[in-house]
């Protein structure tokens, strides 16, 4: 009996139970962090009840920040509606469904009380503010308990994480008054770190390249700390992107599988420059016509086919040039009668299928959609599905064409939109100098380094045209699509009269409001904004960095562009556009 006795007592001594899992570590550090956080924002509470010096609260508001960056990669992957909560951007939203305009809420909206310096007249608004994230935590800290965690979406969270950092965090995204973005990349990477180094014995080849990779990241980190001089280039390609392509590695050799899901970037990317990193289905709303080649050449066919208006005398291509990246060159193209004008710019068809909306006041969803409204449109096309299906069931070889791309269907209205879809889908291609560079095949010039760097950093432009789409589809899930109030003036330098998006919706922050466009082919599609009235873009840059429409003096008071002047030298000016010159395709 002694004997047994014994064993157990050893047996109890040594952990002969279950050992803690790795799930178990993480969840636990995380619900430490969770605690952690709320204990910083009760001292930032506590010093702004207190009337404490600014400083002091300033720094301590950056440690708060820096407690949520411990645990943002799993925050934002299990619990996205509560993260959002804690640090959205600074805007209010508009519900469609409702009806109603939500107020923003989170670390954003804090930031714009404490920096560049805080107005103590506002400290009862601020007081309530800080209540209010308080209690989003309280949220996260609920909703957390019950989390089932698999090595297959911890491993697919850090590398979005890394996307995070680069798309949303070094730019000054979610740091834009503070500009903190810096020291919280650095926690970013010792956040990847601490749970990584849980998976040592997995494959520990693969472990000591992502910690030597850490660690060059950490120290470039520490040297480096301007936020207008930060050689993001440099970062991207040598810290960032090696470390999402060990990540891959790692869990690709320890057999931990990718998860099975369809999103817009692929849950098998390694990096975010990959030429196939973006899934074009993920983006198509009817999942069960996915685009094929058949498709693409029949679309082809139809989009240079007048056959489609109402008088059969104009087609997509007579206002999408393919030599002037499918624009027009024009401020607003001629209508149909050929007297009055379309009341927009002709926008660019290529590389436009990475969005979740379309047309400048994102009044539809899916590419199927936009060909319709175009067709339909009286002045645009003047055409009728209808009667397009009866006039292409008299041709021939539409006939075998369709027949081809639609085995299973007949002529119909949904074939027509679908493969002009299709044809559209297939103009993103992302092979410009800008990918090749992102992905080590060739190099940059040093203003073309410079003005990469302007655009992620100094300049902002990166901050509403998100690395690597440069369009407003917002990293790392590309769910959402955005638009912008900036202000923009008419030809005769008062504020534009087109209301944009509040024609549609009536919701007052969307007054002026237009949806933020890719810039790929920039140099190819002149002249630029919703009504075509900068010629160059010499004259955007000198709108932007004027502090946009109230720059410029006009009231504009819900306009989303920063007011605060860019100061960008001359030399950065035609940087810049050294860069955005490279974000022209090559032609197939």
């Amino acid at each position: 009996m002694k004997k047994y006795f014994f064993l157990l007592l050893l047996c109890s001594f040594f952990s002969c139970g279950k050992k803690e899992s790795n799930h178990d570590i993480i969840a636990l550090n995380f619900a430490k962090n969770v605690t952690e956080l709320i204990q910083e924002v009760d001292q930032l509470k506590a010093l702004v009840a207190s009337d404490a010096k600014l400083s002091t609260i300033q720094n301590q508001f950056l440690k708060a920040r820096n407690s949520y960056k411990k645990m943002e990669w799993m925050s934002e992957y299990y619990y996205p509606a509560v993260s959002k909560s804690i640090n959205g951007p600074a805007i209010p939203e508009f519900e469609e469904n409702d009806g109603i305009t939500v107020p923003p809420e989170g670390f954003q909206v804090v930031e714009e009380f404490l920096f560049p310096k805080y107005d103590t007249l506002t400290k009862s608004d601020l007081e309530v503010e800080l209540g209010v994230l308080r209690s989003n935590l309280n949220r996260l800290q609920k909703v957390s308990e019950q989390t089932t965690l698999t090595d297959s979406f911890i491993f697919d969270a850090l590398r979005l994480e890394i996307f995070r950092m680069i798309s949303l965090g070094i730019t000054g995204f979610d740091s834009p008054l503070a500009l903190h973005s810096l020291p919280e990349a650095k926690v970013v990477l010792e956040s990847i770190e601490k749970v990584v180094s849980l998976y040592e014995n997995n494959n520990s080849k693969n472990y000591k390249a992502i910690i030597a990779t850490l660690s060059k990241g950490k120290k470039y980190l520490d040297t480096h700390i301007d936020f207008a001089s930060f050689d993001r280039a440099y970062f991207i390609k040598t810290v960032a992107n090696p470390l999402s392509k060990q990540l891959f590695a790692f869990q690709k050799n320890a057999s931990i599988p990718f998860p099975e899901e369809t999103r817009g970037l692929k849950t098998t990317a390694q990096t975010l420059f990959d030429k196939d990193a973006f899934d074009i289905e993920a983006f198509n709303g009817f999942p069960d016509y996915k685009t094929t080649p058949e498709k693409i050449a029949l679309g082809k066919k139809l989009f240079n086919d007048p056959i489609l208006s109402g008088n059969n005398t104009r087609s997509c291509a007579s206002c999408h040039h393919s030599d002037l990246a499918f624009t027009d060159g024009l401020e607003q193209t001629i209508s149909l009668d050929g007297k009055t004008k379309v009341k927009r710019n002709t926008p660019t068809l290529m590389n436009i299928a990475f969005q979740r909306a379309f047309f400048y006041d994102s009044k539809v969803s899916y590419l199927e959609d936009q060909a319709v409204a175009v067709i339909t449109n009286e002045i645009e096309m003047h055409g009728s599905l209808e009667k397009s299906v009866k006039a292409l069931q008299k041709d021939k070889k539409y006939v075998a064409e369709f027949k081809k791309a639609f085995p299973k269907n007949e002529i119909n209205e949904f074939g027509i939109k679908n493969a002009l879809a299709s044809y559209v889908r297939s103009l993103s291609q992302y092979n410009s100098k800008f990918d090749e560079y992102m992905r080590d095949e060739v190099e940059f010039s040093t203003d073309e380094k410079a003005g990469f760097n302007l655009f992620a950093g100094k300049a902002k432009c990166a901050t509403c045209h998100f690395i690597p789409l440069t369009n407003g589809t917002v990293p790392p899930n590309f769910m959402k699509t955005e638009s912008e109030i900036l202000g923009v003036p008419n030809r005769h330098n008062y504020l534009d009269a087109d209301l944009g998006k509040y024609e549609l919706t009536q919701a007052e922050i969307h007054r002026n409001s237009f949806k933020t466009p890719t810039i790929r082919n920039i140099e190819l599609t002149a002249p630029y904004m919703h009504n075509g009235v900068f010629k160059t873009l010499e004259e955007v840059i000198d709108f932007y960095n004027k502090g946009g429409g109230i720059g410029l003096g006009f009231k504009v008071p819900n306009q989303t562009l920063p007011e605060d002047q860019l100061l960008l030298s001359d030399k950065e000016k035609k940087q810049l556009i050294a860069f955005m010159k490279t974000l022209t395709d090559k032609r197939n």
